[in-house]
């Protein structure tokens, strides 16, 4: 019978500072049995995503751990960056691979909610699986308005109490969205144009909710850095829309307003399955995707 190993994405808010990073990092390998799989960095977004996986009081401490060193670290006052976000951590998803469950990872959420709420202060909403709240179960709904909105809401409006922690932003770290979820891919596609306004016409489009593509979440957003803008998605059933099928979507969208697509690029790591339905496609790959296959690196962290 395979040993459970569960994975968790943190997503941190933190991308130009390598000190910070260095440390949100080592805050997870120091913990026996849980191995940093990926580290994606963005300036643009100012955020940096922490793949790691392993036994499931191994995933507990190096979450928790992470989430400690972002709240010492990262003061949310003094933070831009692109991509929308809640807290020091933003979300804290946790995902079953090999032998885990669903209800597995609902356990470990709320156990590290628990602990976050309580030892460091900060409001927790659970998300996905994890939530009893239909209303709270989309990352996205718990987003709207950014830390001002939620603020608001925790303020003037009783559904909108912590499952766990204060009901107050922590003044530093904000709140943070800790959750049990199946696998998704983060994917992004860069545009050969600065008009912000594109990228979110193109999201408009092909996002679930604008009626487009089923199971992704898109928005447009500017890259500072590159002079460039950005469609950056979430695939959240990759069975139900491919990689391939997204990239040629957002290629025909931009076409539409004379506009062509520069790159391509994956946040963290996509299941073997996914990467092999794209395999035969050029997306304009920024780098080597089959480096991003989570499988692979998984094997490499079993055979340590």
């Amino acid at each position: 019978m395979a040993v459970p190993i569960i994975e968790c994405v943190a997503n941190c808010s933190e991308g130009s500072n390598p000190g910070t990073i260095q440390a949100l990092a080592d805050a997870v390998t120091i913990v026996k049995d849980a191995s940093l799989l990926d580290q994606h960095v963005d300036v643009d977004h100012h955020r940096c995503v922490f793949t790691f996986a392993g036994l499931q009081d191994a995933v507990a401490k190096a979450a928790f751990e992470l989430v400690k060193a972002a709240a010492t670290l990262i003061d949310l006052n003094q933070h831009q960056g692109q991509h929308p976000r809640i807290g020091a951590t933003d979300v804290l998803p946790f995902i079953p691979l090999d032998g885990a469950t669903m209800s597995q990872c609902i356990d470990l959420a709320k156990r590290v909610g628990k602990r976050v709420g309580d030892e460091l202060g900060i409001p927790v909403f659970l998300y996905e699986e994890a939530s009893d709240q239909p209303y709270r179960k989309r990352l996205e709904d718990i987003r709207r308005g950014g830390l001002l909105g939620l603020a608001s809401r925790m303020k003037s409006d009783p559904a909108w109490v912590p499952d766990f922690g204060p009901a107050n932003l922590h003044p530093t770290a904000g709140a943070i969205v800790i959750g049990a979820r199946h696998p998704l891919i983060a994917y992004n596609i860069l545009l050969n144009t600065s008009d912000l306004s594109i990228a979110q016409a193109i999201a408009k489009t092909i996002r679930t909710s604008g009626g487009g593509l089923p199971s992704v979440k898109a928005l447009g957003m500017e890259l500072k850095t590159k002079g460039l803008a950005q469609v950056s998605m979430n695939l959240t059933n990759f069975r139900q829309t491919s990689l391939y099928v997204v990239f040629e979507a957002v290629k025909a969208e931009a076409g539409k307003r004379g506009v062509s697509i520069v790159s391509s690029e994956l946040v963290g790591l996509i299941p073997q399955e996914a990467f092999d339905q794209a395999a035969n496609y050029d997306l304009k790959w920024d780098s080597l995707a089959s480096e991003h296959i989570l499988e692979s690196r998984l094997r490499r962290f079993q055979l340590d």
